[in-house]
């Protein structure tokens, strides 16, 4: 993967998680997911996508019909904080950039964070599936 195609804001996610070690990213993706922001008022979790790959229930939003600025909401159980985090690294990372930015990410970045050997593969498919659907409604605008 090459940083070119990774924009900054998710960049500086991958140096943070890279930066450390084992418990020490547990303990980083526990942090992210107490920042997923919450839902806006106007927006109700009934009328988003769900993501059934992740094993947890997540929902997301996606606006891109401002191509130069998407916008992204997700939601998740607190009880889930491992389907939280990923979610929260997906916000801070590509929430605001542009189509192309957001189209450009590596499918398979995720595996940067170095979590493989501490979540269940099951857990890393969902994350994929979050990117995926981003990507495709961010596709369909």
């Amino acid at each position: 993967m090459t940083s070119a195609t990774v924009p900054e804001s998710l960049q500086e996610i991958i140096d943070d998680f890279q930066a450390m070690e084992g418990e020490q990213r547990v303990q980083l993706l526990l942090e992210f997911s107490r920042e997923l922001p919450p839902l806006p008022p106007e927006l109700e979790e009934a009328a988003m996508e769900p993501v059934p790959e992740c094993q947890s229930p997540l929902f997301l939003s996606v606006d891109a019909t401002d191509r130069s600025a998407v916008v992204l909401h997700f939601s998740a159980p607190q009880e889930a904080p491992t389907t939280r985090g990923f979610a929260s690294i997906l916000h801070q990372g590509l929430d605001g950039l542009s189509a192309d930015e957001i189209l450009g990410v590596p499918d398979d970045f995720y595996l940067s964070l170095g979590l493989e050997s501490i979540v269940s593969p099951l857990r890393l498919r969902g994350m994929s599936a979050m990117l995926t659907r981003v990507k495709r409604r961010v596709r369909e605008g």
